[in-house]
């Protein structure tokens, strides 16, 4: 029987490549010469610390655009508020989004129900697998899913004939 899994991953190698090209910018741009900011890695989330506001939506708008250069889609982050740090400084959690959540798993297979194509979904732990007699089926759910917007980066794996 055809079927294919939808996951949500990031690639960690890739993202660990554009932080450290965010920080080396951050050490080399005029508007940031003096000041202190930081990106760090930590297991799954990124902790970027500033001085002030301005300058922490400025890193954060030169670590997307680093993010899009590696392939990293915007909607794998999943961006904390802004909070007051130690010594006057702001600081922000991002955190990436890796695998697909139970409540998101089930909007996507709401999803795959209306379009009322002969497949059947099955969530396991963090994906989804989608089941089907015919191979244009499966085809015509991955286009519809690439059509909607579901604030979350998926990709398509396994596909089985």
């Amino acid at each position: 029987m055809p079927s294919f899994d939808i996951v949500s991953k990031v690639d960690m190698q890739e993202v660990d490549n554009a932080i450290n090209q965010t920080v080396k910018e951050i050490s080399q741009r005029y508007d940031f010469k003096g000041s202190k900011s930081e990106v760090t890695l930590e297991k799954e989330s990124i902790k970027v610390l500033s001085e002030d506001d301005f300058k922490l939506k400025a890193v954060i708008d030169i670590l997307q655009t680093k993010f899009v250069k590696r392939n990293i889609s915007p909607k794998a982050l999943q961006y904390g508020k802004v909070e007051q740090a130690s010594g006057g400084m702001v600081r922000q959690i991002i955190t990436l989004q890796v695998g697909i959540s139970k409540e998101k798993a089930k909007e996507i297979g709401q999803v795959i129900k209306e379009t009322k194509l002969k497949v059947q979904s099955q969530i396991q732990d963090d994906q989804l697998r989608v089941t089907g007699k015919n191979i244009d089926d499966l085809q015509d759910v991955i286009k519809t899913l690439k059509g909607k917007d579901l604030d979350i980066d998926l990709q398509f794996v396994n596909f089985r004939s």
